[in-house]
């Protein structure tokens, strides 16, 4: 076993993976696939921050998710434990110098360009200009990593639900659920999210399927499989909460009315069983 893995296992770790990848790199699918796993509760533990994230900015986007999860982080060898008072705090000084960082670069850049300006000096990259093959490439490469990594901050927020529904429901409804449970800064739109889609399809992050026609559904399983899919993203959502969200989405009942009641999710629920919507976890939760 490599020394990693035994420091996380004597930590009390149950699960362990390892990523390939370099910690750099935002985007990597296990540390994808782990974020998406996290449940409240739940503790991240690394060895090492820079095991994590290579930048403060990214160490602190990826801490927000899980704390969005109610999940806390740890780091074996670096002071920070966010379940505990010292750990919040230095979480707290983290933020504040990395604000401090992004401000001492925005005023770098300024006085940079300015400097330029009063000496005549044109901004910008020559090889652009001369419309050179290799420098444009280079950045659409630059163009295309910068994209991944500001979407990979938000793929907690639609990664699962899309693996997890597609192709088998509609993107509208898709859309729907992954906006219901969102701030409205954060929400999403049919456009954004598949052009986001389609690019971890394109880096393998996500299966080609996911991109397939749905099948047009029958009026009489939609909402059963609306309710199946709230259910399968969270087994442990009470009936009141399932309601909340089908409220916030602005889904009428089956009999055209604005306000949810329990016995109508639960009778929704069992029709969902019944057409083999619900994973057997899910049934478990629900009984």
């Amino acid at each position: 076993m490599l020394p990693q893995a035994q420091a996380l296992k004597a930590a009390g770790c149950s699960v362990i993976r390892e990523e390939h990848g370099s910690g750099g790199s935002r985007a990597r699918p296990v540390l994808t696939s782990v974020l998406d796993g996290i449940r409240k509760g739940d503790t991240l533990v690394v060895v090492r921050i820079d095991r994590l994230a290579r930048s403060l900015s990214h160490l602190l986007e990826i801490i927000e998710q899980l704390e969005a999860k109610g999940a806390f982080f740890r780091s074996i060898e670096d002071p920070i434990d966010t379940a505990s008072p010292q750990g919040k705090f230095t979480l707290q000084v983290l933020g504040a110098a990395a604000e401090f960082e992004r401000a001492l670069i925005r005023e770098r850049t300024k006085a940079g360009l300015a400097s330029a300006r009063l000496e005549g000096r044109i901004g910008g990259n020559p090889g652009l200009r001369a419309r050179n093959p290799e420098a444009l490439r280079k950045v659409r490469l630059a163009r295309h990593d910068g994209y991944m990594e500001r979407v990979a901050q938000t793929a907690g927020d639609w990664v699962p639900h899309v693996r997890r529904l597609r192709p088998h429901m509609a993107w509208e409804d898709i859309l729907r659920i992954i906006n219901a449970s969102l701030p409205q800064n954060r929400q999403w739109t049919q456009p954004r999210l598949l052009r986001a889609v389609r690019a971890y399809v394109r880096d393998g992050f996500l299966p080609e399927e996911v991109l397939e026609r749905a099948a047009r559904r029958v009026g009489d399983d939609r909402l059963p499989a609306i309710v199946a899919a709230i259910k399968g993203a969270d087994p442990q959502i009470t009936l009141q909460a399932i309601c909340d969200r089908l409220e916030a989405m602005r889904e009428r009942t089956p009999r055209g009315r604005t306000t949810w009641q329990p016995s109508s999710v639960k009778m929704l629920l069992a029709q969902a069983e019944k057409l083999g919507m619900l994973s057997e976890k899910a049934i478990k939760r629900t009984d």
